[in-house]
């Protein structure tokens, strides 16, 4: 089994090259080889019983994609993009990245010819969904994004249904939820701050809240997405049909609700490091994003998330920390 990951460098891509190299294979297939791809110089790969490989390119630029597919990999993770705020705040940038990139790599497995037929695992978001919502998003509910980054992303599930419908490629998108709680430090994305007001408290730091405490979104760990990654690799995609897309299980919370179990999960004196300062711009972006979803499709063909907000933050200081509280 040789693996492809897009975008390797970044969170996710850090942590399923891991998860790989600590199970050695993907389903019963033994792994032979990753390729790691990203625009920067990702972290050092880890200890594996197979090579992995270390690619820096740009995949909107074009015949980087024609690269890539020269290698033949069986299965490509393709986790690249720009996240929700710069592709608002840059709108060239984000269909350069988001959209083209998709494009040609979608282009270059179809042209490689030789009856290549990989599987291809693309990373959506809940960004394709725009308000007017239902107090649950059901999996029928029809797509239509209010960013540009909602938009990509629904361009690209299209462009990734019909690709997978002419046979070009066996793929599966996941719409995932927001990945909460992200370690590291604060991204440009717009959802970022519903990690930064858990992350920060927990590492000793000040957060700053810049939206009211009663905005409502939808969550999953990134130990949850690792899983959602390697689940869709491995799963029978016989049982999607026509439909490609999957909206992903996650937990539904309030702001406050997120406020209230970090105080049961860490004390009172971890939530005193939240400063609330309000952002207009960042109210307005989330005005239109999903707040809550059945996801019943996605549970019945196998994917999990946490069941609470609670079992979040205890996954992000067992992951993070070492199960401890600074």
């Amino acid at each position: 089994m040789n693996i492809l990951v897009i975008g390797g460098g970044g969170m996710v891509g850090v942590k399923l090259i891991n998860r790989l190299a600590k199970d050695g294979k993907l389903g019963d297939a033994p792994i032979t080889k990753i390729i790691r791809q990203d625009v920067v110089l990702a972290p050092p790969p880890p200890a594996s019983a197979f090579p992995i490989e270390t690619l820096i390119g740009d995949l909107s630029t074009p015949g980087e994609a024609e690269k890539l597919m020269a290698l033949k990999p069986d299965v490509i993770f393709h986790l690249a993009a720009i996240v929700s705020g710069e592709a608002e705040a840059d709108f060239e940038k984000g269909y350069r990245i988001n959209l083209d990139g998709t494009r040609y790599l979608f282009e270059a497995i179809r042209k490689a010819g030789g009856g290549y037929k990989p599987k291809v695992i693309f990373t959506s978001s809940i960004a394709v969904f725009g308000a007017p919502f239902p107090d649950a998003i059901p999996d029928e509910f029809f797509n239509t994004p209010l960013t540009s980054y909602g938009t990509q992303k629904t361009i690209c599930e299209l462009l990734l249904a019909d690709y997978s419908r002419r046979g070009f490629f066996d793929g599966v998108g996941l719409r995932f939820p927001t990945v909460c709680v992200r370690p590291g430090k604060p991204n440009l994305a717009a959802s970022g701050f519903f990690s930064n007001i858990i992350r920060e408290p927990l590492a000793g730091q000040e957060a700053v809240l810049p939206v009211p405490e009663d905005v409502r979104h939808w969550h999953a760990s990134p130990r949850a997405a690792i899983g959602f990654l390697i689940h869709a690799a491995t799963m029978d995609t016989g049982l999607l049909g026509n439909r490609r897309n999957v909206t992903l299980p996650g937990v539904s919370c309030t702001v406050g609700e997120q406020i209230e179990a970090l105080r049961k999960v860490a004390g009172e004196k971890v939530v005193a490091r939240i400063r609330r300062e309000p952002n207009e711009t960042i109210m307005k972006i989330v005005a239109g994003w999903p707040r809550n979803f059945e996801a019943k499709r996605g549970r019945e063909l196998g994917f999990k998330a946490e069941n609470s907000f609670e079992d979040i933050i205890r996954v992000h200081i067992e992951d993070e920390h070492g199960g401890k509280i600074a």
